[in-house]
């Protein structure tokens, strides 16, 4: 390929067509007069921009309404096609596999889950995100081909390419090429990502953080980790590693979180979310074993999400995970977050709740696809695949 230059009739066009679409996509039904007002090009660069965008199957010429009509023939008036394709979130969780579908603008169509047993190796848990996905276009009618791309998320530490380097949540998960194994079921690109990331995503698109661009997430849980978002960009590090909050304790050699919690000295298991919430259920009920357990638990939570709030500073904090379920978490973060950091940050919970990875997800998806047909460059929170 030749080298773009400022003078190139290629990148002229492409940023022109970048700009109608923005226009179309904002508007409801404009005429090609509207276009020219908004875009302040010339009509017959937005004339030609928008047979250009009809031929491609983005643009359609939209009926007008009844208030529309007037005497002699009317303007015509153009829609950005969000049937023009579709997308797909799916979360692969210890216990299920869920998926979302939508159309080009984000809107959910449709959605589908099934259960998937904690100890499923990974073929296994391929096999069921695999059989999730075809009930899913089968049932609403979508053919695969439809699809313009993919968003994946969930545990452990992933790599660029949509390498699983690290995760002790799924059994076989270590070292699988996730996003390879997932694209031979695809046309079309497959975008991996740490579920605590993608949550952190979704919740500063459509939940608790839509008013914040500097957020942490926190899908709290006996192993804890942590997506943020840095000026509205997703911050992984440079291995994908940031957030990982659950390893704090091996600094300090101090108890795992699965001991802290547990009411026998026998550690809980980690993935053992039954377990789990009879401890919480019998420290509400005013068990003293079990109400210092959860005690020890949620300093241990403050402990850890302080470490990234004097490290990051955020404007707000976002609690997910089942820990969103707990009463009184709120209050014991705050007032320990005003304890240890410079500046405390705005602490909440999760508006998303079990819905935040799968969304997080399809928007990742959604992200991909905005930067290709919206953008000269990429979108912010994708990954180039």
């Amino acid at each position: 390929m030749g080298r773009l230059t400022g003078g190139d009739p290629s990148l002229l066009r492409r940023i022109n067509s970048t700009v109608v679409l923005h226009a179309l996509r904002a508007a409801d039904s404009p005429t090609l007069t509207d276009l020219v007002q908004v875009t302040g090009l010339s009509r017959p660069t937005v004339e030609g921009v928008v047979e250009g965008l009809i031929e491609a199957g983005l643009v359609a010429e939209a009926a007008a309404g009844e208030g529309a009509r007037r005497q002699g023939r009317p303007a015509r008036r153009f829609r950005f096609r969000t049937e023009a394709g579709h997308l797909l979130g799916i979360e692969i969780g210890p216990h299920r596999i869920a998926a979302l579908l939508s159309d080009l603008s984000g809107r959910v169509l449709d959605s589908a889950q099934r259960p998937v047993a904690e100890t499923a190796p990974a073929e296994e848990r391929l096999e069921r995100v695999r059989a999730v996905v075809a009930d899913l276009l089968r049932r609403s009618g979508v053919p695969r081909s439809a699809l313009r791309a993919v968003g994946v998320a969930g545990p452990g530490i992933v790599e660029a390419d949509g390498t699983v380097r690290l995760s002790t949540a799924l059994p076989g998960w270590t070292g699988l090429r996730l996003g390879a194994r997932l694209r031979r079921s695809f046309r079309c690109p497959v975008l991996v990502e740490n579920d605590a990331n993608a949550a952190a995503v979704a919740e500063h698109w459509q939940g608790a953080a839509t008013g914040s661009d500097d957020i942490v997430f926190v899908l709290a849980g006996l192993s804890p980790g942590a997506g943020s978002l840095i000026g509205g960009r997703l911050h992984r590090g440079f291995g994908g590693a940031a957030g990982e909050i659950g390893a704090l304790h091996l600094l300090g050699r101090e108890a795992t979180p699965e001991k802290l919690l547990s009411t026998t000295g026998k550690p809980l298991h980690p993935l053992d979310e039954a377990q789990v919430a009879a401890v919480f259920a019998a420290a509400r009920e005013g068990a003293p074993q079990a109400r210092e357990a959860v005690d020890r638990f949620l300093q241990r939570l403050v402990h850890d999400v302080a470490a990234l709030v004097l490290a990051l500073d955020p404007e707000l904090v976002v609690i997910g995970g089942w820990a969103a379920g707990l009463d009184g978490v709120l209050e014991p973060l705050r007032g320990e977050l005003a304890r240890y950091c410079l500046r405390p940050p705005q602490v909440v919970l999760s508006q998303l709740g079990g819905t935040a990875i799968t969304t997080g997800a399809l928007r990742l998806a959604l992200d991909h696809v905005e930067g290709e047909l919206f953008a000269v460059e990429g979108a912010v929170t994708s990954r180039q695949r």
